[in-house]
Parts: C-alpha cells; structure tokens; sequence
C-alpha cells in the first residue's frame, strides 16, 4: 500500500514518441491543496491545481523528467485526439525504481492521470495491479495516481506494514506524509481468509510512522466480537519502538488481585533497551523489575535485570500479617570471539536475597526453586603474547540460600605460566628425561568476604574479610622404562602470604582461651616430591563366525609414590583449663584463605586401575565393508592408597566406579561404590583390624550408588531414524527446566513462525526421559538407603499443532512426589495459547496465555495467573 503513494510520475502531452515502446515525458512540478476526506470527488481530487498555486520555478517545457519502459502483451494505443496511451493484457511501466504491472493500464496526458486495473475474465477479476519500489510491493482492485498533483485514489488495496497485512476499501493519498484509509482491515495473519482482524471504519496514515483510526472491533475468524475501542493506533516505524507493556492479572488469598509486569518499554538505540516492568497487589504488596538488552556487533552482547518487592502478607492487625522484602540481579555479559583473541571479558551473576525464589510472587523458573545455591563470576582473561604467561581476574560470588551464608572474592588475581622446558633443545625433539623437564609457575591472591544475608551490602561485611596470596611452583619430567613403561617424577614447592596471624593464650581469670588476631606479614612453605610408573595392556579375542569379529579389553593401571615432610614447627600449644597439662595445639595461620600448613608426615603409595572393554560389530547391511566400534564397558576404575607413615589404618578404602550404556546409547547406568578393608568396634568406630580376621567379609561396603538415565523417542523407534537424537539431552537434569510462563514471551519481538500440517499415519511424535538416582550408606553400620528417587519428563504431539508435556519426579524413599508441572501449547497460526500448571505442592499455581505471535500487537492477548496461596518456607 505504502508503495504507490509514494509514485510520482510526471506526464504531459509528449510531441514526441520513442520508438521500441519508450516514451519521452516532459518535466512538470506541481502540488495540488489536500483534502481531509477519503470520499472526495474523483475529479475534484485529481484535478490540477491553479496557476497561483504553481512553483515560481519551472522546469523548461519540453524537458525530460525520465524515461518510462512499457510492455503490454495485446496492444498499446496512441490515441492522439484524446492524448491516450492504452495498454492491455500483461501491461507493465517501469518508471525511475517503481514498477507497475497490470491487466488495462491507461495514461491520459490530457488530465494527467493514470488508470490502472485488472481484466475480467473467465477466471474472474485477474492481473490486479501490483505496484513495486523499493523492493517492496502492494496489490490493488485498481488505482488513480495524479501525475501533477502526486494525490492518488486507490480500491481493494493490499499490502504489508512490517509484520502487519493492511486490506484497504478506500484509500486516498494527499501527500507524501498524510493519507486517509477506509473500510480497512489489519491483522497479522497471512491467510486469504485471516484467523483475526481488526475493522476500522476510518482511519489515517503517516508511511512508515503510524495508524491513527476511530472505531476498531476485533473479529475472530471473521465472527465480530464485543471487543470495540473507540480508537486505535499502530506504530508502523522499522524495528523497535517504545510503548506500553500491558500487564498480566490474577489473584490469591494473601495479597489479593493484582496486576504483573506492566509497564514501558524503551528503545533507547539500536544497542541498547530498557523496559520497566511493575506489580501491584490490592493489599499493598508491590514489586518494581528494570530490564535491559544491550549489543555492539562483533564487540559484546548482554542483559541485565534487577528486580525488588516488597510483599505483605494478609492484612494488617491480623495474626497471619507480615511484611517481607526480597530482591535480586542478575547479569550476563559476552565478549564476541572477534574481538580480541588475547584479552576477554566475561560475566554471569545471579546474587540477592537467599528467600527470593521461594518467596517471589513473579518468579517461575523450576530449576532456581529447587536449587539452593547462587553463584556469580566476573572475570577477565589476558594472555600475553610473545610470553608463556597468562593472567586472571575473578570476582566471585557463591551463596547458600538454606544457611544465608555468603562468600564473596574481591577479586581473586591469578598470574600463570605456561610449561615451559629449559633444557629442550632448540631443534629436534626432546630425547631424554633432563630435556623432558618441564616447570610451571602459579601465582595467585585473594581478597575474600564471608558474611549472611544480614550483613551484605554493609560495611559489616569487611569486618572479618580475610587476603592471601599463593605461590606454586611444579617441576615434572618422565622417560620411558623397559619401552612399555612410562617413569614420570616430580617435584611441588609452595609458599603462602598472610596479612594477619592468630595467637592464643589462656585467661586463668576467665578460665578460657582467648584468640587475638595481630596484623602484619606471615608466611610458611611446603614441598613434597612424586613419583609415578604406568602403562597400558591390551588382550585381544578374535571370533571368526557370526557379526561379532573381536573383544578387546584395555586396562591403564598405574603407581604413584608421594612424600611431604612434617612441617609441625609451625603449629603452637595453649593451655586450654586450669590443669597446666591439658593442652591445645593450633596454627597461627588457622584462619587462612589458603588452609594451613600440612602437619604430619605423608609418605603413601597409590594405585590404580583403569579397564575399558569393547567389541567389533559387523552392521546387517551387507554393503556396510568395516566393522563397527561397539563399548561394552565405558569405564571399570579401581583405586586405592597405602601410607607408610601412618600408624594405623595404613590402607585406603577402595574406591570402584563404572559406566556403561545400552540400546544405543539410549540408556545410560554408572554405578560407584566404596569398600574399606577395616572392621569396626561395637561403637561404629573403625579400628585397625582387617574385617575380614575379624570374622567379616574382604571388604565392608560403606557406601554405594546407582545412577541411570533413559531418552526414547517415537523417531528413534523407526527402523531409519536418527539414533544419537534420543540421547542429545543430559538425563540428569531434566527437572530443570522454566514453567514458561514468563511474561518475557509476551515481549516485544515474539516469533511468528507457524508449523506446516501434515498427517501422522496414525502415529504421534513423542518423547520420554527417566533418570533413576538410588544411594546407600553403611560407614557406621547404618545399612540405611540415604536417597532413592526417580525422575521423568517428556512430551507428546497430538497433532502438527497440538502438544502436551509434564515434569515430574518420586521419591520412593519417602513416597511422595516432587515438583511436578504440566503444560498444553496449541499453535493458532497467527496466534499461540499455552496452559502451564503446578496441580500439587506448596507450588501449587497455573498460568493461561492466548495472545497473537506478533511483537505488534502483543498486548492483544489474554493472560490468567494463579499464584500459591500458602507458602512454606
């Protein structure tokens, strides 16, 4: 539509005609008075003006303005007496960028005006006239377009705002910034018979700025509806705008009705965004959410939020009353990779009260519920280049939502070497173990906070902040033994810096120890040395009938010796009572961020074995040549340790773990376990006597898991579907996932994409997930099952459009279910409707969402919350 309002062609009565269908056009400017209705006389609206109306600069009559290029497929007439250009069937001009086709197109160079409309055929009315410029391109019933006045006339016309689809009665040009629409017929579905409209009865339009109409109801699949605004406006401008956020309602017990994420979105630049969204609750509960989106292409990219509420709980003077505020922020920061690949700047936070995700009224996500964690990083990597050293800093943020507790890094700086070998030669490759030798350095400090959510933000979280700064330096070689054997030494030294140190001494007066913490520069070193011989093993069974060609077992075992000497001088003794012999020792760097130094002597021995076991499968397909690598057994690893310093209890516990998957990989099973060779005494205490001299079996299992994940799906069911498809999703986290009933769906920018629709054959795809968890415990002769639980999830496709899913999860130990979600999702074409529902739990809510897929018009929507009455926290 926008299209022919903005053509401009300027005819007069030519003398001269172009051969090969070109005409010459004589060269006016003219503009004609505007009139403000759409049913102005014809004539009286492509009339030309008069002569005080005319520029007091001519062009010289007789100049050429452009060059038309037409093409008709019947005829083109000249009629010289009426001053008639006539073409039929097929007719096209191309004028300057805009381009016209049609059926009957007809220049009259008498009154200036151009005539173009279909043919009526046995088809029907065909060949509507299309108009093109600027690649863009509007349809017409059939249009008038004053060469002078540059006013036109236009019937039936059709074209696309944006993401909206105009279908104009009636529409006059008057001029370049103002044209008068009626009868008109927006909506944003693309179908010849639309899934919604808007009616308007009149209207005006500024191209590419705005609809301004008078009376607009809303139709559904052309049946009218009460909906009837006494006005409308539509943006039309490219891209984003700024505009009102239309809130979601609802109600619960303890605040009432309210009104959610309402508010102003503020298209600030083409980097960056700003919406502003509010709750309000009639009890005087309110919630206040800043949001903002912001991207340098080829730079960085981000958002950020922070969201406060104050929340009250029923109503004052009641017993139930309370008042409660929470807050959070969270921010995600990404450097493009283009940017500079030798320094980058990164961040993800997620800080704020630790009851916010249980105790926020607009907040939805499961996985944030059921965590009880919340962590932050804000780092920056640079590497230096031409040196092997790299440098870090990271400030870090780690919160217990369930202990309130806090602890903060401001920042952590950390200094690295990359290995380096000072005895390599320059050319060739390193031959024996001193040209192996390779030394690393590591150098880090750290400034950390611990506090609760009390403190934090105020100056009483710098009150107990401790610092440090490490130093590690690593030397380590290896060299072959007796060609299968790999000998690989090393050496650790480490030095660590204090601030502060601890000093303790008795008060006989209070009877108590009394711990003074005294500023100043402190130190102490460790070192110990290692030493490690491994190889690798591999036993070979060939099959020479039947699809299974070999088995191959491979097995890494490995010994390892560590020596650290006892560095006890740096630990003292207080007294702690009034007996002069009842004493305590400690360390005066006990309160280091690095831990204190290693007391005791350590000289152990350690073991290992690593087992893979795999087969060789020829396919079924006879045309397949090579057999296939099939795991039988992904991983069977077994460790343990002996300390030779030790007095007792000399051995470690073995630890086994082991890995497979079946059918595919479609199911996935790891179980681990831990066998201690020690009995115990009558208390549950271990003592140093093997289990099995003290009438026991080899090992006592203390500990034990398993641990199972399983993904199916109707596609990997079918002889020749995608078998790696049902197995792209981590089993373990399928819990995790947002309730989707965000208002972020409803915001500016919303997709449009609409599913094609095509029969099943009586089959509807489908997905299901199950992931099995089931713990033991018997270190102290509990012989207890600790945690046992089952989850799944999944979804179904009844139809193309039609989709239906659940979360869910049991937990057989205490026999109940965890938070379970259920949800519905119909795609309308042009619409989108969704149904997301907690039924049980103290989570117990629902959403429903009907509203139009279109950023335009998404405040055309309707959006029904329910929230949970009763909280448990």
């Amino acid at each position: 539509m926008l299209f022919f309002f903005s053509f401009i062609v300027h005819f007069s009565n030519a003398q001269e005609i172009r051969t090969r269908n070109k005409i010459e056009i004589p060269a006016t400017d003219s503009i004609n008075s505007a009139q403000d209705s759409v049913t102005t006389n014809i004539t009286e609206l492509l009339k030309p003006k008069d002569s005080t109306q005319i520029d007091s600069i001519k062009k010289p009559k007789g100049a050429i303005e452009d060059i038309i290029t037409h093409t008709a497929t019947d005829y083109i007439k000249q009629n010289f007496i009426k001053n008639l250009i006539t073409l039929h069937n097929n007719a096209e001009i191309d004028y300057q960028d805009i381009n016209i086709k049609a059926g009957h197109i007809v220049i009259n160079n008498e009154n200036d005006i151009i005539t173009a409309t279909g043919i009526k055929d046995s088809l029907g009315y065909t060949q509507k006239p299309i108009v093109v410029q600027g690649g863009q391109e509007s349809v017409h019933d059939s249009i008038k377009i004053n060469r002078k006045t540059e006013r036109a006339l236009a019937w039936g016309t059709r074209s696309k705002l944006g993401e909206l689809d105009s279908r104009t009665g009636v529409t006059k040009k008057v001029n370049d910034s103002t044209i008068y629409i009626r009868d008109v017929i927006i909506t944003t579905s693309d179908k010849e018979i639309p899934d919604y409209h808007i009616a308007i009865d009149n209207g005006k339009m500024v191209p590419e700025k705005k609809i301004v109409a008078g009376k607009s109801q809303l139709y559904i699949a052309e049946v009218p509806t009460p909906v009837i605004l006494p006005f409308a406006y539509f943006p039309l401008t490219k891209g984003r705008t700024s505009g009102i956020l239309m809130p979601s309602y609802g109600s619960n017990n303890d605040q009432g009705f309210f009104l959610q994420n309402g508010g102003y979105y503020i298209a600030a630049s083409d980097y960056f965004d700003v919406a502003i969204l509010g709750d309000i609750y009639t009890n005087g509960s309110w919630g206040l959410n800043v949001q903002s989106n912001y991207k340098l292409l080829y730079k960085f990219n981000g958002t950020f939020s922070v969201r406060y509420e104050n929340l009250i709980d029923e109503i004052r003077g009641f017993d139930g009353y309370g008042e409660r505020t929470n807050y959070n922020i969270r921010w995600s920061h990404s450097q493009d990779s283009k940017a500079n690949p030798n320094a980058r700047f990164s961040a993800s936070v997620n800080l704020g009260s630790s009851k916010y995700y249980r105790q926020s009224l607009n907040e939805f996500n499961t996985n944030s519920i059921l965590n009880n964690t919340l962590s932050s990083s804000i780092s920056f990597q640079k590497r230096f280049v031409g040196t092997p050293f790299n440098m870090s800093s990271t400030i870090t943020h780690s919160q217990n939502t369930n202990t309130e507790s806090i602890i903060m890094s401001l920042p952590s700086v950390q200094v690295s070497m990359d290995r380096i070998y000072p005895f390599a030669p320059k050319n060739g490759p390193k031959k024996n173990m001193l040209q192996n030798l390779g030394v690393t350095y590591n150098f880090k400090g750290d400034y950390r906070i611990n506090t609760t959510d009390e403190f934090f933000f105020k100056s009483e979280m710098f009150k107990d902040a401790k610092s440090g700064m490490q130093h590690d330096a690593n030397l380590s070689t290896s060299m072959k033994v007796m060609k299968h054997f790999t000998l690989s030494p090393s050496a650790k030294y480490k030095e660590v810096w204090y601030f502060d140190k601890l000093n303790k001494f008795y008060d006989e007066s209070n009877n108590e120890v009394v711990t003074d913490t005294i500023k100043g520069f402190n130190s102490f070193r460790e070192y110990n040395i290692g030493l490690s011989l491994s190889t690798t093993l591999y036993g070979d069974v060939s099959f020479k009938k039947g699809r299974l060609q070999a088995i191959r077992h491979t097995m890494r075992p490995s010994i390892s010796y560590s020596y650290r000497p006892d560095f006890s001088f740096y630990y003292d003794e207080v007294q702690q009572s009034a007996d002069p012999l009842d004493v305590q020792e400690y360390s005066q760097f006990d309160s280091g961020i690095y831990g204190r130094p290693g007391r005791g002597l350590s000289n152990s021995i350690g073991i290992s074995i690593a087992n893979t076991l795999e087969a060789k499968v020829m396919s079924k397909d006879s045309t397949e040549t090579e057999p296939k690598k099939v795991s039988i057994l992904k991983n069977l690893n077994l460790s343990t340790g002996y300390n030779i310093a030790a007095d007792s209890l000399k051995w470690s516990p073995v630890s086994v773990n082991a890995g497979t998957s079946f059918f595919n990989n479609q199911l996935s099973l790891n179980v681990r376990g831990t066998l201690d060779p020690y009995a115990l005494d009558v208390n549950g205490n271990k003592i140093d006597k093997f289990n099995i001299n003290n009438g026991g079996s080899l090992f006592r299992l203390t500990n034990a898991g398993v641990t199972m994940g399983y993904s199916l799906s109707s596609k990997s069911l079918k002889k020749d579907g995608d078998k790696n498809s049902s197995n792209d999703r981590d089993n373990s986290d399928i819990l995790n996932e947002s309730l989707g009933i965000s208002n972020e769906e409803e915001l500016p920018g919303g997709g449009k994409e609409v599913k094609s629709t095509k029969l099943y054959n009586s089959t509807m795809p489908w997905t299901l997930r199950l992931s099995y968890a089931f713990n033991y415990s018997n270190a102290r002769r509990q012989d207890e099952i600790s945690s046992h639980s089952i989850m799944f999830s999944g979804d179904l496709e009844l139809t193309p459009k039609w989709k239906v899913g659940f979360n869910s999860s049991y937990d057989i130990k205490n026999q109940g279910f965890g938070l379970t979600r259920l949800n519905f999702n119909r795609d309308l074409d042009s619409w989108k409707m969704s149904f997301n529902w907690v039924p049980f739990g103290d989570q117990t809510r629902y959403n429903f969402f009907i509203g139009v897929k279109s950023g335009v018009l998404s405040d055309l929507k309707y959006d029904k919350r329910k929230l949970p009455d009763r909280r448990l926290f």
